[in-house]
């Protein structure tokens, strides 16, 4: 039997310890490395300073700020929903509030309100009703885009329906044009 120079050396012998150490370094050095990912490359220029003639003031307007319409008795109105956008075309946000009264019970009808500021910056302020809740409707899949308020309403064909099932669904949108919100009916929407 020959004898090596070099002694049997104990890491040269794989066992089940040493893969799940091997394993275990690669998984933190795979996360790891993902944690630090560089940033995403555009070839975009850098924005130009803005120049005074830009709006005075871009935040949209705050619901808070604003007493809505709406009768709720010993209950107070409160934003369900809302979304902002520039509806009218001036550079500067509206915000569209879906608002109703805070009713321990039954689902309360909502109402949909455009809220803007002056070009000063100054307080929000009520610039039109969409719906009101009046017509005893409530609002799903709401959203501003594209200068248009979108939303899907659910009313009553009757009062013979309990308030708790509504009976009919109808998409709606609302467009600013010549000075004034119009509400149309999309293509292809339905009714249930």
């Amino acid at each position: 039997m020959q004898s090596s120079a070099v002694p049997e050396l104990a890491h040269t012998h794989t066992r089940p310890i040493h893969w799940l150490a091997t394993a275990t370094a690669v998984a933190g050095v795979v996360a790891f490395s993902s944690v630090l990912q560089p940033g995403a490359a555009t070839a975009a220029q850098p924005a130009a300073p803005q120049t005074k003639s830009a709006p005075a003031h871009t935040t949209p307007p705050d619901p808070a700020a604003v007493t809505f319409p709406i009768e709720c008795g010993p209950v107070k109105a409160v934003v369900k929903k809302r979304a902002s956008g520039d509806l009218d075309g001036d550079g500067r946000p509206e915000t569209v509030a879906v608002v109703h009264c805070d009713s321990p019970m039954g689902t309360p009808p909502d109402g949909v309100y455009v809220l803007t500021r002056g070009a000063d910056g100054g307080k929000p302020r009520l610039v039109a009703t969409l719906l009101d809740p009046k017509d005893g409707t409530t609002v799903t899949d709401f959203a501003v885009s594209d200068g248009a308020v979108t939303a899907t309403l659910l009313g009553y064909s009757s009062a013979d329906v309990p308030r708790c099932c509504p009976d009919q669904k109808t998409d709606v949108k609302w467009r600013w044009h010549s000075g004034s919100f119009v509400r149309s009916t999309p293509a292809g929407a339905r009714s249930v």
